[in-house]
């Protein structure tokens, strides 16, 4: 399905101040990941804005945030994780939030509100992005209830539409 998008540049002042912004919320100096003149573009989509970086869709923006896409590799290998098993796969990538029971382990340290990445127990893949309801040591011990909300997962609009520009 295609999607109907306005594409353009955005001035290094404006591109800084995004890379801020994100920088703050993943608590890691995205800057320092890339040259030090980077080229950052923006998709408009009726959903929200896709961030391009050199390129590669790596953020989003959904109402007044600014979020990693699951393809931001960087982001991926340094992000905490929450490792689900393969019967809560299915219900994650249709946008379930992450529930006690179907976690196998907890991966690297985290605050309530931090993101985490949801990854499957066989093949370690990012399915989710989501916001911890607890923190890190709290999740561990937690049996029922939802412990990460889901923002965005693999098939999503965001997922799809980010696919397209990575081509």
């Amino acid at each position: 399905m295609p999607y109907r998008q306005r594409r353009h540049s955005l001035k290094s002042k404006d591109a800084k101040l995004i890379l801020n912004e994100v920088s703050k919320r993943l608590k890691v100096n995205v800057e320092a990941l890339f040259d030090s003149k980077v080229n950052v573009e923006v998709a408009e989509v009726d959903f929200g804005q896709i961030y391009l970086i050199s390129g590669k869709p790596l953020f989003f923006k959904i109402e007044a945030r600014v979020l990693p896409t699951l393809l931001f590799q960087d982001f991926a290998a340094r992000a905490p994780k929450v490792v689900v098993d393969m019967g809560a796969v299915p219900y994650v990538c249709k946008g379930a939030d992450v529930m006690a029971p179907g976690i196998v382990r907890i991966e690297g340290e985290f605050g309530k509100g931090d993101l985490v990445l949801v990854v499957d127990e066989k093949h370690g893949k990012s399915l989710a992005l989501g916001e911890s309801l607890y923190s890190s040591e709290t999740a561990r011990s937690t049996k029922k209830g939802a412990v990460v909300k889901n923002f965005h997962f693999v098939s999503d609009k965001i997922w799809n539409f980010a696919k397209t520009l990575a081509e």
